[in-house]
């Protein structure tokens, strides 16, 4: 009877466990979103988010641009590739799908990862080592709410950074799959940069997309910081729980985005 008691309780304990951790989770973002409306009357000290802008964005500009560049460079060639593998020497609609494809999905998608891998890690260590030394708590006995003065300008930094770093790759991305494409399959680089199956509609979307990524990452990184508990164990474990939880938010944002823009467009999308 032990055994199937244990079980039960673990089953128990850990759905006791998430439950708790997504209020917690809810209340973060409900106090960002009240912070942000409150000003800089929560704390927040003066030019503290263009410092975040910075940080997020303006050290990130280069991760973003070798990491998509290349992307767009394997996902062209391979495109190309398998086409002529077929026996389909006509590449004129691989510029004009790829680019939709950028837009509407990969562009926001993959500068929301890469950015859960850097800037969620940043924040989780940054606010995770204030927590164990207890730079949070002096805080609060400051009259200062910790949410305001270290996740309100990280979030609004992170929603602004995302949809311009998202504007950038995208860009790099389609410019380097269009070298790929012509010095690899001799594709013509006006064939290639063909925008006429662009749509508003998949602007909106990579515009949805981008905001909802720069407001998770940073609300979930500034979430595991806050619950760091110990020493330097602690800020590990902040710091992989952040990049971990960023990485499935940005994924699962994704998918929830895209199928609702299936339900609406169906197969004009």
């Amino acid at each position: 009877m032990k055994g199937p008691r244990k079980l039960i309780e673990g089953i128990g304990g850990g759905l006791v466990d998430t439950s708790r951790a997504a209020i917690e989770l809810w209340l973060v973002y409900v106090g960002t979103i009240a912070g942000i409306i409150r000003g800089r009357r929560g704390g927040r000290p003066r030019g503290e988010i263009v410092r975040q802008m910075y940080s997020v964005g303006n050290r990130s500009v280069v991760f973003i641009i070798v990491t998509l560049g290349f992307i767009g460079m394997v996902m062209t060639y391979e495109a190309c590739l398998q086409l002529q593998r077929v026996g389909i020497a006509d590449y004129s609609q691989v510029g004009s799908q790829y680019i939709k494809l950028i837009v509407s999905d990969f562009g926001a998608t993959l500068t929301g990862l890469m950015l859960a891998t850097r800037v969620g890690a940043g924040i989780a260590a940054e606010i995770g080592s204030m927590k164990v030394t207890e730079q949070v708590d002096a805080l609060r006995m400051s009259g200062v709410l910790p949410i305001d003065y270290l996740i309100v300008p990280r979030f609004i930094a992170s929603v602004v950074m995302t949809n311009m770093l998202t504007t950038l790759g995208g860009t790099v991305m389609y410019a380097a799959g269009g070298l790929t494409a012509q010095y690899s399959f001799g594709v013509n680089p006006s064939l290639f940069y063909d925008l006429h199956l662009l749509r508003p509609r998949h602007l909106a979307l990579m515009l949805i997309k981008a905001t909802s990524y720069g407001a998770a990452i940073p609300v979930v990184a500034g979430f595991c910081g806050l619950r760091a508990r110990g020493s330097s164990d602690g800020v590990g474990w902040a710091t992989t729980a952040a990049v971990i939880g960023s990485s499935f938010a940005v994924i699962v944002l994704d998918f929830v985005i895209s199928a609702g823009a299936l339900f609406l467009f169906g197969g004009d999308l």
